[in-house]
């Protein structure tokens, strides 16, 4: 009970709701949430995410914290404690960042490469045709920057939940909205003709991006749509990752739980909302309607570094300015990725920060390396389920979020749903004395609405469900 009392804790409100939202404001943000805007017909797709963020996202994200808190203990741990014989899905939950975090290293090692490229002046180079490619495929660059990326990661999270974490995403956080807004705003000022004599500007791809295309929808169409954002909420709001719960674990039973989820809700679906902003009408305003088709890596890594330098020489300090917000959020991200694990090591096996800190970092470091190799030494390619192809990033990146996730999220449901019931959460939430508004609307979310999403989602994810 002692080591429980000893336990770290965010210093107040405003230190959870900017970490918690650090975790959620990440890479998936980025690149992920754009892309999905562009293809699902904008403002349907921005509409029907908001109504998921407020109800289904809502369930999960309140279930997570308020086990934390209540537990006081990691998510390795926390299942358990909660309820005997669910320890199952403690491990489960843990498994998810630690598959998660060796990646996530490695395509933070290519920000930290494309920040250097911009901060130096050779953000033309970055542009040109090969040059991704060419710099991923290297055996020695990737995992020097993907090192570069861990260590600073790992001194945050050495550092402890006050002096490493929480103070990390004050100065964080607030930089990142900065040139998130500047970037926003900037993309939507811009306009260009290309060779044709077609002129475009960046308020006809804002308009692109947020007036709903309901043209050819179908039932199918309409359920492809509701799944890609209830599949990008788990990017954005960090849950069935172990994270939240981690955090909740470091929240005082005096703050306002209430008050601060729905704080993180709002940030992050901002955030996702700006990131659409920044990089839909600047893509349609120097590569059209095509340009917008591309996400993820190719996205990030290929597409923009064109735009940016159609753009002249003003290109290369957006490029800079981009790639240093992309790294505050990776790196905001990534911290929290590596606290569910350091803090599941501390409460499972009671060891220090220190040696749960090395640990994590050692076994990120050997699979960001195998990660690495798996785009020369080893490279491979094999047809996942859901018909993509893959290389070891690939695979790695389908075991946790297509597969392991769904399955956390499940069982979280069915746990808090079905057998401690709602009302542990409720309570957990109200303890403060604060009013849970939405009670109801938890309970029906966590026990019938969630659950059939979850297993729709997991049964497509697994290519069981090809019709949808």
């Amino acid at each position: 009970m002692k080591k429980e009392k000893n336990r770290n804790a965010f210093s107040g409100s405003l230190g959870f709701v900017l970490t918690a939202a650090g975790s959620a404001v990440g890479l998936g943000n980025i690149w992920r949430f754009p892309y999905f805007a562009a293809k699902d017909g904008g403002g349907l797709y921005l509409a029907i995410y908001l109504v998921l963020a407020l109800t289904f996202g809502f369930a999960l994200l309140n279930s997570e914290i308020a086990i934390g808190r209540k537990t006081r203990q990691s998510p390795l741990t926390a299942y358990g404690r909660l309820k005997r014989g669910w320890g199952f899905l403690g491990i489960l939950a843990c498994l998810v960042p630690i598959i998660i975090m060796p990646y996530y290293c490695v395509i933070g090692g290519w920000v930290v490469k494309y920040f250097f490229a911009y901060l130096t002046g050779e953000g033309r180079l970055a542009a040109a045709d090969g040059y991704f490619s060419q710099y991923i495929t290297g055996e020695v660059q990737p995992i020097f920057f993907m090192v570069i990326f861990l260590f600073v990661v790992a001194f945050v999270v050495f550092r402890g939940v006050n002096k490493g974490i929480e103070s990390s995403s004050k100065v964080l956080m607030p930089l990142l909205l900065l040139l998130v807004v500047g970037i926003a705003v900037f993309s939507l000022t811009i306009r260009h003709q290309d060779e044709a004599g077609a002129a475009r500007t960046g308020m006809e791809g804002f308009w692109i991006y947020v007036v709903p295309n309901l043209e050819g929808m179908t039932v199918k169409g309409f359920f492809t749509v509701l799944l890609d954002a209830m599949g990008q909420l788990f990017f954005s709001l960090s849950v069935a990752m172990g994270i939240m719960v981690a955090y909740g674990s470091y929240v005082k039973d005096d703050a306002n739980l209430v008050k601060s989820i729905s704080r993180i809700e709002i940030f992050d679906t901002l955030v996702a909302f700006l990131a659409g902003v920044m990089i839909i009408p600047a893509v349609y305003t120097f590569m059209g309607k095509e340009g917008m088709a591309s996400s993820g890596p190719s996205l990030m890594f290929e597409s923009l570094p064109k735009v940016f330098d159609s753009m002249g020489r003003v290109g290369n300090l957006v490029g800079c300015l981009f790639f240093a917000m992309v790294l505050f959020a990776a790196l905001t991200s990534a911290v929290s990725v590596m606290e569910a694990v350091v803090s599941s090591f501390m409460d499972k096996f009671h060891i220090s920060r220190l040696k749960a800190a090395f640990l994590e970092t050692v076994i990120a470091l050997s699979g960001g390396i195998l990660v690495c190799f798996g785009y020369n030494k080893l490279h491979f390619d094999v047809v996942l389920p859901n018909g993509a192809h893959a290389t070891i990033l690939d695979i790695m990146d389908y075991i946790s979020n297509n597969c392991l996730m769904p399955l956390v999220a499940i069982g979280t449901c069915i746990l808090i749903g079905w057998i401690v019931k709602p009302k542990t959460v409720i309570e957990e939430m109200e303890k403060s004395g604060c009013k849970f508004g939405r009670k109801k609307l938890y309970e029906v979310m966590i026990r019938y609405i969630a659950p059939v999403l979850l297993v729709i989602l997991l049964l497509k994810s697994l290519g069981v469900l090809q019709a949808i």
